[in-house]
């Protein structure tokens, strides 16, 4: 139920009163399964997270350029056609002491891992926390032109102009990988 406000409604309107009162139970039924809402916040994001891994772990393209390539888009799409949920992901924040359990944290790595195996191709020298880290600053650049793109932020902007920018920077971010001096990764 929790997955169905967010997909049709938002985070925002994510109450736990009214999940209650739609499931017939009451309110401490919800949290005799999640200690509060971020708890329930978290599943439902975890969900998000394992749809967007299945969409690009699909992919099975060899050529490591024309790989990244194929991941942005899926990333893209997924954004565009799950725009709700995708939202829930990044706009929920856990209060300032807490910190994301393990299990969540294990989700994302999985989602980042399809980076890697490209960049792992295209730097072959680079070690595995350094392929980690760049790979997560691959996915923070094109994560930012869809926020950025979905969100018009900078200005309009239809769906075929930004998968083609998103394309073009990840073509020249892949193409160019190889030729840096490995100090530099």
């Amino acid at each position: 139920m929790a997955e169905g406000v967010i997909e049709r409604q938002g985070l925002g309107e994510l109450r736990a009163r009214d999940l209650a009162k739609t499931a017939g139970c009451s309110l401490g039924a919800i949290y005799n399964v999640f200690t509060d809402m971020d708890g329930l916040i978290l599943e439902v994001n975890a969900n998000t997270l394992r749809a967007i891994d299945q969409s690009m772990g699909a992919i099975y393209e060899a050529d490591p350029v024309q790989k990244f390539l194929c991941l942005a888009d899926a990333y893209v799409s997924y954004a565009a056609g799950n725009r709700l949920r995708w939202d829930a992901l990044f706009s929920h924040r856990l209060p300032a002491e807490a910190t994301a359990p393990g299990w969540f944290l294990e989700l994302q790595s999985a989602a980042f891992s399809h980076i890697e195996g490209p960049l792992a191709v295209l730097c072959p020298g680079l070690g595995q926390a350094a392929r980690g880290l760049l790979g997560r600053s691959i996915f923070a650049a094109v994560h930012g032109m869809v926020a950025l793109g979905l969100d018009r932020r900078i200005a309009p902007t239809d769906m075929h102009t930004l998968r083609g920018q998103i394309a073009l920077v990840v073509r020249a971010l892949a193409q160019g990988l190889p030729a840096l001096p490995a100090g530099m990764l």
